[in-house]
């Protein structure tokens, strides 16, 4: 058996691309790792393997913890884990969701072509910094007042339907069409709502972009059909969450767990794993804040795709509708859902808190959440790249709901700090290159946010993706390449 020591932990292969940590101690299932011998050995830089095996301390985890290739050191539970916890007899983790609740990706397609966007980059992309808030603190598309706050919250992009942001359409290719079921306002806290209230329509800081692209390949025609891409066709990709409120509620909760379980928290091995157990009325408010924070990242990226609509049709001379400017689809990363799964080979069914933090749900062909225009085919999914590099489209696979839970990878995955990255870039000079040598175009609110994200800092997303597509969760459907990005 080929085995893997990680730190004094020892990774055995179970099969091509899978690596287990098998039961011992306290572990209530074993680990996985999904990952090659490369990515493993990067995944191995930092605490990931030591924090994907505390997980398994979580109570009522089933089947085994799992660790995407895309995997990094995260607030106690890795960023690119996956954790499905018993919701009648287990836990749900503000920590094995993430602060940045709901932070996820959109695409948006066009019938644009990228010889039609050539000579204009350098307008567009002043255009789309101008007009779409981002960067640290406050500053939206729309401020909220009490009553609005609440609504969004409750109702997600239903709510932007009404108010003139959204179209029918864009519902449909939303997750959960844009609405999560159990959203409770009055569980998300004063100084949330404060909080996001003037943030709604905002990229924020960080990772989080807005990114005109142009599809370069497309690996499976018939896939790509229904999703209407094609190759040299100009699309968009909206990355960020639910700004300050979710943070903010994440932090909530976790205060309130320390005071309220502090058995459960004595148990577990990394207090940042604070979770409230299922069926109390902790559990029961985190949920339903947590809900109320998903719709909220929701209508944030739907206000984000409306601005960009109007900005294209400045810049372009046309009508968003004349471009074909649609919703593909928006998924969600940093959240835990109740979902139905298969969790041992008797074929029991149990409905589970599925944790996906930096994970993505990946839903297979035929699967009754997948939208009805995809459901022939499998749910989109959209895996980022860097600046520097391409992204992916791809297709929830056969073997996701065995393996996953129905997840897969969310991005390439970091490689090194944001503090090291500006160590080692220089903001000003990241720029000059991805515009000199691959036509790139990138603004952003500091040169800092340039070399926090350079092209050098994050895995390859390459070997990401195919691994993702050889273990059947995420199979390749299209390939694009950035052509202007704005950061925070």
């Amino acid at each position: 058996m080929t085995t893997f020591d990680a730190n004094g932990i020892t990774l055995e292969r179970v099969r091509e691309y899978v690596w287990e940590i098998p039961r011992e101690g306290d572990m209530r299932v074993p680990a996985r790792v999904l990952a090659s011998e490369a990515l493993l050995e990067e995944i191995t830089e930092d605490k990931t393997i030591e924090q994907i095996k505390n997980t398994t301390h979580l109570p009522g985890i089933t089947n085994h913890a799992i660790c995407m290739p895309d995997g990094h050191q995260g607030y106690g539970f890795p960023v690119g884990g996956v954790g499905a916890l018993d919701a009648e007899n287990g836990c749900i983790s503000p920590g094995a969701v993430g602060y940045d609740i709901n932070c996820g990706v959109r695409m948006m397609r066009t019938n644009l072509t990228y010889d039609e966007v050539q000579g204009h980059e350098e307008e567009l992309v002043d255009s789309l910094f101008a007009n779409v808030p981002s960067g640290l603190g406050g500053g939206g598309i729309v401020e909220a007042g009490v009553d609005t706050i609440d609504e969004i919250l409750a109702r997600g992009v239903d709510w932007a339907l009404e108010n003139g942001h959204a179209v029918e359409e864009d519902l449909l290719h939303c997750e959960d069409e844009g609405m999560r079921e159990g959203a409770d306002p009055e569980k998300v806290s004063q100084k949330a709502k404060d909080r996001g209230k003037n943030q709604i329509g905002s990229l924020g800081s960080g990772n989080h972009f807005l990114e005109v692209q142009r599809v370069t390949d497309v690996f499976d025609s018939g896939v790509g059909e229904a999703y209407g891409l094609s190759e040299d066709q100009i699309v968009v990709l909206i990355h960020c969450g639910s700004r300050g409120l979710g943070h903010q509620t994440c932090n909530d909760y976790l205060r309130k767990i320390e005071q309220q379980h502090k058995g459960l928290l004595d148990q577990l091995p990394d207090k940042e794993l604070a979770a409230a157990p299922a069926g109390s009325q902790l559990a029961e408010d985190y949920y339903g804040a947590m809900n109320a924070a998903i719709n909220f990242a929701w209508v944030n990226r739907q206000l984000i795709m409306h601005r960009t609509r109007q900005v294209f049709e400045r810049v372009f001379d046309r009508s968003w509708e004349s471009m074909e400017m649609e919703l593909l689809y928006d998924v969600a990363h940093n959240i835990a859902k109740k979902e139905t799964h298969t969790v041992n080979d008797d074929g029991d069914e149990r409905e589970l808190y599925v944790h996906r933090k930096g994970a993505t749900r990946a839903f297979p062909a035929g699967h009754p959440e997948v939208p009805k225009a995809y459901r022939d085919v499998g749910q989109p999914v959209i895996i980022p790249g860097s600046m520097g590099a391409g992204s992916y489209v791809l297709r929830g696979g056969e073997n996701s709901m065995d393996l996953t839970f129905g997840s897969t990878a969310h991005g390439a995955g970091r490689l090194m700090s944001r503090t090291q990255a500006k160590n080692e870039y220089w903001g000003g000079d990241v720029q000059q290159d991805l515009e000199d040598q691959q036509a790139i175009y990138v603004k952003a609110q500091s040169g800092a946010t340039i070399a926090e994200e350079a092209p050098g800092v994050y895995k390859d997303v390459d070997e990401v993706v195919r691994v993702s597509d050889e273990l059947g969760i995420g199979d390749k459907v299209a390939r694009t390449f950035p052509v202007c990005n704005i950061k925070g």
